[in-house]
């Protein structure tokens, strides 16, 4: 069995958390690109969604994780009752979330689905791996909003989607190796490829963005239904 060891260390993140709601329950928030939903095992990466919050709001824990390269929407609990009725949400798949997202070239179809099952690569670590055999089940909506050209490093023309994109799971790195399995990576991706295409390995960030989140408060039951625009 192959040791995994983690010799990430993320770099300083300025950017500040961004509180969309609060409530005595819980908070919606709008997490910047390059700071870690929780803090890693190395304190050189004790930074971290849940280290910052924690200070204002003793007791908050974190319901799902966005990876440190992306941005956008999470509802975190504030106390553990509310963390466990909003995990029985995220386990039943009643949540539903959207993210955008730049893909390199240009993708043919309109819209579709990834199905395609993801496992751990240990000899790889931290990178996931399509698996049919021992991957868990994972699948991905996507749909096309826009084909363009952007102009890249050395004026070179890139061609990009920006696509909206729908997990029926929640896999780790499910949107990011899912498409790389469709052929068009995630701009700034730098673990499935997104830095490849010539003139992408400039992109100053992974181009993933929670942009949309659906749940059930679990005190009022009222529906809650949040977007927050793309910043790219």
């Amino acid at each position: 069995m192959s040791t995994i060891v983690d010799t990430f260390i993320a770099p300083p993140c300025s950017a500040e958390i961004e509180i969309l709601y609060e409530d005595e329950h819980l908070l919606l928030i709008n997490k910047p690109a390059g700071l870690l939903s929780l803090s890693g095992k190395n304190p050189q990466n004790l930074d971290s969604v849940h280290y910052r919050l924690v200070e204002d709001f003793p007791g908050c824990t974190l319901v799902h994780r966005l990876d440190f390269g992306t941005s956008g929407l999470m509802v975190v609990a504030r106390n553990k009752a509310i963390n466990a009725a909003l995990c029985q949400q995220f386990s039943q798949r009643s949540v539903t979330k959207e993210y955008s997202a730049l893909l390199c070239g240009h993708l043919e179809r309109d819209e579709g689905i990834i199905d395609a099952a993801i496992a751990k690569d240990p000899a790889r670590f931290p990178r996931m791996t399509i698996c049919p055999i021992q991957g868990k089940p994972a699948r991905s909506h996507y749909r096309v909003d826009a084909r363009f050209f952007q102009q890249g490093e050395g004026g070179t023309p890139l061609p990009l989607t920006r696509v909206a994109l729908t997990p029926e799971t929640g896999r780790t790195h499910q949107l990011r190796i899912h498409c790389q399995q469709l052929g068009h990576p995630i701009l700034g991706c730098d673990l499935y490829g997104g830095l490849l295409m010539a003139g992408a390995e400039h992109a100053p960030r992974l181009m993933l963005h929670a942009s949309a989140l659906n749940f059930v408060h679990p005190v009022s039951g009222e529906a809650v239904n949040v977007r927050h625009a793309s910043p790219f």
